[in-house]
């Protein structure tokens, strides 16, 4: 795996911080022979999904996330950790960056429970007795003695390298003042009917986990507003994503409004069910949720570099004013869609991105057939079936044009982006293989 400058500095801090006792991995290396040397984790991956499930629980708590900062950062340092911490006793697989020295008795559930907590209770102080409270009852059901100990040691380190490693990537940096381009055909600009400031107007510059930049993958800009592509593109959502369409029928107004945000918990739930249905093993568990997340979170940042760097209009914005030079469009300024708009310009969009990376990985996991049932907090339209991830993919990306938000131009941008990134991801990461 490649690491830009400014982890490596991190990582140098990191690494005095542990004594020297952890390797850097700045590749995959000797993949085949690692996991000729190593072996298969013991034990379920139940536990890792249980501290993904208490993730997802403290991100609806409202008020608990900072508001500039994005929760896919809080997954990726979670599980990227965790499975550092795995690998480190298994040597089962190359880790992600760091590999902590270990008793080679030590246990690795005892380490993915330890790396867990450390991860959450640094990022969420005000959750540590709930986080205290679900670590004892994870250890309480490992034998006492040093094995379980030196796994502790071995989850601790893993944590404290991982939050040293992304101390200093931007995320926390407070965004400058957002300066609204002028109103004029193609610019962003604030939407009705609840007119949100714009979010995450930095994100772009914060630093990938893999990629080696946000822009690296930066789709090509939008099609000529006098194009006929864009005329198809703007006319479509203009009749599916109207809030009194008579064309979209009800089984897209149910997709519409069951793939609400936020898409990342969505596709977190979705790869917790697989693990728990297939019965995935520690390292199995530990290394889905880990690609899975990375790819997400570059996917993320990669989006937001485009979004703010094309800061292209939203349909309600396009569709009200009209479009000046093409006839093949009429507007109508009385034009409302089925959901509220989301508070970002509009190109890629953000659930055709996401799902596209989540969809990418998990199929690399599991294969092209699968009886997928997703559910979601949105009690409208589900559950939902597929057969196929990428077919769930498809849907939550379309669900956004049947929901008034995005076009089918953002859609195939977000689609190629979060297939880039994620195929990077799995490739850096040495599951090209898997």
């Amino acid at each position: 795996m490649k690491r830009t400058a400014a982890a490596v500095a991190a990582f140098t801090g990191a690494l005095a911080l542990a004594g020297g006792a952890v390797a850097a991995f700045g590749s995959t290396n000797s993949q085949a022979s690692r996991r000729d040397a190593g072996s298969e984790a013991p034990g379920s991956g139940r536990s890792v999904v249980e501290w993904n499930q208490e993730l997802v629980s403290i991100l609806k708590t409202p008020g608990i996330q900072p508001a500039t900062v994005h929760p896919t950062r809080s997954y990726t340092i979670l599980h990227g950790a965790i499975y550092d911490a795995v690998v480190s006793i298994t040597h089962g697989d190359s880790p992600f960056v760091f590999e902590v020295t270990a008793d080679s008795r030590a246990r690795p559930d005892a380490a993915a429970d330890q790396a867990a907590h450390d991860v959450l209770a640094n990022l969420y102080p005000a959750q540590r007795p709930a986080l205290d409270n679900l670590l004892a009852g994870q250890l309480g059901s490992l034998p006492p003695g040093p094995a379980t100990a030196n796994g502790r040691r071995v989850g601790h380190l893993a944590a404290t390298l991982m939050l040293g490693l992304r101390s200093d990537d931007g995320s926390a940096v407070t965004p400058p003042t957002f300066t609204l381009a002028p109103p004029a055909p193609g610019n962003y600009q604030i939407t009705p009917p609840n007119h949100p400031a714009p979010v995450f107007t930095n994100w772009g510059n914060v630093t990938p986990f893999v990629l080696d930049r946000g822009d690296q993958f930066r789709p090509t800009p939008p099609p000529a507003l006098t194009s006929p592509a864009w005329a198809q593109a703007i006319n479509e959502v203009q009749s599916l994503g109207r809030d009194t369409s008579t064309t979209r029928t009800p089984d897209q107004t149910n997709a519409g409004k069951f793939w609400a945000p936020p898409i990342w918990n969505t596709w977190n739930q979705i790869a917790d069910d697989q693990a728990t249905v297939r019965h995935t093993n520690l390292e199995q568990t530990a290394r889905l949720l880990a690609d899975l997340n990375l790819s997400l979170a570059d996917t993320t940042i990669g989006l937001y570099d485009a979004k703010y760097h094309y800061l292209f209009w939203r349909p309600i914005t396009a569709i009200r004013s009209g479009t000046p030079n093409n006839p093949a469009v009429t507007g109508d300024p009385n034009w409302n869609a089925l959901a509220n708009t989301a508070a970002d310009p509009s190109y890629p969009g953000a659930h055709s991105s996401l799902s596209s990376a989540a969809a990418t990985v998990l199929t690399a996991f599991f294969g092209n057939h699968v009886d997928l049932t997703v559910s979601t907090d949105t009690p409208v339209g589900g559950p939902r079936h597929f057969a196929s991830f990428q077919a769930a993919a498809v849907e939550a990306g379309l669900s956004r044009i049947y929901a008034g938000q995005h076009t089918r131009l953002d859609h195939d941008a977000g689609v190629i982006l979060g297939t880039d990134v994620a195929r990077t991801v799995l490739q850096s990461l040495g599951a090209s293989d898997r």
